[in-house]
């Protein structure tokens, strides 16, 4: 019978060849093998113990190579339409873009999109991803096309790249590109989450933002992907999302 104790200790964790397996590097029997053999580490740790349990959020590689279970974390992306606002709930009952991320397993949006953006919204459990992914230490980069109300003059364009100065401080420096055939269309690579940045270094200018997407957060991107789709990520691009934030 489990003491109390035992149950404690218990939560959360999982066993490493389980882990191993449900990640779908292996079955559990080479798990074993590869345990046994003395390349797998956990936490940077070499674990040779198979009865080994460990935490969810741990930290392990094969052979070097960085594994994560998906049946723990989820990762996903939504190509955000509008009319959704990016929020958990609403208390006035608007839509959220919880009613489009249809899992079951219960995630949360990182960052925000505002009511009428469009485009690259992702979707969590993994809080140290997703902490690292908000933290301005880590200059995750966020591309964004703006279409304005009119032309926008070359010059202005200039100085919302050099940084404009906001009623909570100065945008840092960022990337401005003016579609030559139209410049009305403006793309903006910035790295700061201020709350609606883009719209306002614009509206800084006299500028009004008709429509405005989010074609990349990170290396995540809705290409291909219609208004109101989700989509899992691949391992390839949860290892590169990790390695930009220095967690593998």
């Amino acid at each position: 019978m489990k003491t109390k104790k035992d149950k404690k200790e218990g939560d959360g964790l999982i066993r490493l060849n389980k882990y191993i397996s449900d990640a779908g590097y292996c079955s559990r029997r080479k798990a074993d093998e590869l345990i046994a053999a003395g390349v797998v580490k956990v936490n940077g740790r070499i674990i040779i113990d198979l009865g080994t349990k460990i935490a969810t959020d741990a930290n392990v590689t094969v052979n070097g190579d960085p594994i994560f279970c998906t049946q723990h974390y989820k990762y996903i992306v939504l190509n955000k339409p509008k009319d959704y606002i990016t929020t958990t709930s609403d208390e006035r009952g608007r839509k959220t873009v919880m009613e489009l991320v249809n899992v079951q397993t219960r995630v949360f949006p990182v960052g925000r999109l505002d009511r009428n953006t469009t485009g690259v919204l992702f979707f969590t459990n993994d809080g140290e991803l997703a902490n690292r992914l908000m933290h301005p230490k880590y200059h995750i980069e966020r591309i964004y096309v703006a279409g304005l109300d009119k032309p926008i003059d070359l010059r202005d364009a200039q100085k919302i790249a050099e940084g404009v100065e906001l009623d909570d401080g100065k945008t840092a420096p960022c990337e401005v590109f003016v579609n030559p055939k139209d410049h009305t269309e403006v793309t903006v690579a910035l790295t700061e989450g201020k709350n609606r940045e883009v719209r306002r270094m614009f509206e800084a200018f006299g500028y009004d933002v008709k429509k405005l997407h989010r074609r990349f957060f990170a290396n995540l991107s809705v290409s291909g992907m219609q208004r109101g789709d989700f989509r899992y990520l691949e391992r390839k691009e949860i290892l590169e999302l990790k390695k930009i934030v220095g967690m593998r």
